[in-house]
């Protein structure tokens, strides 16, 4: 049931807790250069193995951003990441840049501000990482920072693609319309086309540009997978199957969520000889010692 599914994948997750950390263990005793269980002839491959399973079942925590200097014009400035805006459903983050030299000063000042609207779903905005640090060379950068839904407790209320929209109108006239450019990717390129058109329907400014990157505009045009399991399916399907309760032992308790493990099953769904594959590959570079 719709009640029970998330507690079930949390108790699961529990259990498999100490098997992930019993199995890093084990993969640093066949793998450590003073044991001496690493110098037998299947070492290398238990090791890997091992490793592997603990990779499989560990809990992730939301990686950094640690983005601390960024080159720009040739040459290395400081960057200090700060909180904007701080909402129950998204951070804006700012990643302010910082120069000993005046006219250092006075060219970042001048640098255009970019939006980067990061996708809303089971994985975290720190995936664009790279796309941020790129940015930093020419740009004044924010990016959105989505919480996890669990995490915010239900007298927060819901947060649905209205509350999307306008959440987006909020963080761009805070940064200001007039000279800032938007960078949506993936799920966000809808609501993001949303927000400018309801600016521009207003009468307001609108950004620059906007830039739509891999997301859904027309789904009707080169239909995937996932297009046509939606025109399959009736809407209250999607509502039986893939909404469910967040357990007790999160602060958002209650709420009802499209969880991410189950995103994440969705994925490996379209395409799990490729998942599969690459599980291989890991493990056969571990055992080659490739670690890159």
């Amino acid at each position: 049931t719709p009640a029970m599914l998330y507690q079930y994948y949390e108790t699961q997750r529990a259990l498999l807790s100490p098997f992930s950390e019993f199995a890093s263990a084990t993969s640093k005793l066949y793998n450590h250069p003073l044991s001496p269980f690493a110098h037998g002839p299947m070492a290398q491959r238990l090791s890997a193995g091992f490793d592997l399973m603990h990779r499989l079942a560990k809990e992730y925590e939301k990686p950094a951003f640690e983005i601390t200097s960024a080159e720009v014009d040739g040459v290395q400035v400081a960057v200090q990441e700060q909180v904007a805006i701080e909402k129950p459903f998204c951070r804006l983050l700012r990643f302010k840049r910082f120069s000993d030299e005046t006219d250092g000063i006075v060219d970042l000042k001048n640098d255009p501000p970019v939006l980067v609207v990061a996708p809303l779903s089971g994985h975290h905005s720190t995936l664009l990482r790279d796309t941020v640090k790129t940015l930093l060379r020419d740009h004044k950068v924010y990016i959105t920072d989505w919480v996890d839904a669990r995490m915010v407790p239900k007298d927060a209320g819901a947060f649905t693609l209205d509350d999307y929209v306008a959440t987006i109108q909020t963080f761009m006239r805070h940064i200001g319309v007039e000279s800032l450019h938007v960078i949506s990717v993936c799920q966000p390129t809808v609501p993001v086309l949303a927000a400018v058109s309801l600016m521009a329907a207003r009468g307001e400014a609108t950004p620059r540009s906007l830039v739509m990157m891999g997301g859904p505009i027309d789904s009707r045009e080169s239909p995937t997978a996932v297009n046509n399991l939606a025109t399959e399916k009736p809407i209250g399907w999607f509502g039986q199957n893939l909404i469910h309760i967040v357990p007790a032992n999160y602060p958002g308790r209650g709420r009802r969520v499209y969880p991410g493990f189950l995103q994440h099953m969705g994925f490996i769904a379209m395409n799990p000889e490729r998942h599969m594959m690459s599980h291989w590959d890991f493990y056969q570079d571990l055992v080659k010692g490739d670690l890159d």
